[in-house]
C-alpha cells in the first residue's frame, strides 16, 4: 500500500481548490493501491486557501522548529503544517504503507522542490513538510512525476 497525495486522484483539495489530476493516481485507486491524503486539509486549512511557502529552509527544518510555513498573507501556518503532516503520518503507518508519491513543489508533499519563501515562483531543492515527516520514519517519497510512481 501506498499514500498519494489526494489532489493527484482528483479531490479539489489544493490551496486554489483544484485537483491535480494524474491518470496514474486515479488508476492506484482503483486497483487498491494507494490511500489518498491531503496534509493540508488534515492540518485544518480550509479550501480554498492563501497559498503558502517555507520561509527559511525546507520540511525538515520546518520540523526541526529552524524554518517557518507562511501564507501569502503572512499568517503563520506552520502548526497546522505539522499537523497535517502527524495525521499524514499516522494513517501511512495505520496502513503499513513504505512509500508515497507526493505532488512536486508543495509546502506539504513536494519530495524534490519547494518554493523559495518569497512568493515569487522560485523553486529550490528541499520537502515540504509532510515529505520530511515521511522520510525521517522510514517512508520513502517520490513526486507524481517520477516514471516509476504507478507501479507495485
Amino acid at each position: 500500500m501506498k499514500i498519494i497525495s489526494a489532489c493527484l486522484t482528483g479531490c479539489e483539495c489544493r490551496y486554489d481548490g483544484k485537483s491535480c489530476l494524474d491518470e496514474k493516481g486515479v488508476e492506484m485507486l482503483r486497483n487498491r493501491k494507494a490511500i489518498p491524503v491531503c496534509p493540508e486539509q488534515l492540518g485544518g486549512l480550509p479550501t480554498p486557501r492563501p497559498p503558502a511557502e517555507i520561509v527559511g529552509g525546507d520540511g525538515f527544518d520546518v520540523l526541526d522548529g529552524r524554518a517557518r510555513v507562511v501564507d501569502r498573507e503572512g499568517r503563520d501556518v506552520t502548526e497546522a503544517y505539522l499537523k497535517g503532516a502527524r495525521e499524514a503520518l499516522k494513517i501511512a503507518q495505520a496502513a503499513g504503507a513504505r512509500r508515497a508519491i507526493l505532488k512536486e513543489n508543495s509546502p506539504s508533499c513536494g519530495s524534490s522542490f519547494v518554493y523559495d519563501g518569497t512568493f515569487s515562483g522560485k523553486k529550490v531543492p528541499g520537502v515540504g513538510v509532510t515529505a520530511a515527516l515521511f522520510i525521517r520514519n522510514g517512508i520513502e517519497v517520490q513526486s507524481e512525476a517520477a516514471p516509476e510512481n504507478g507501479e507495485n
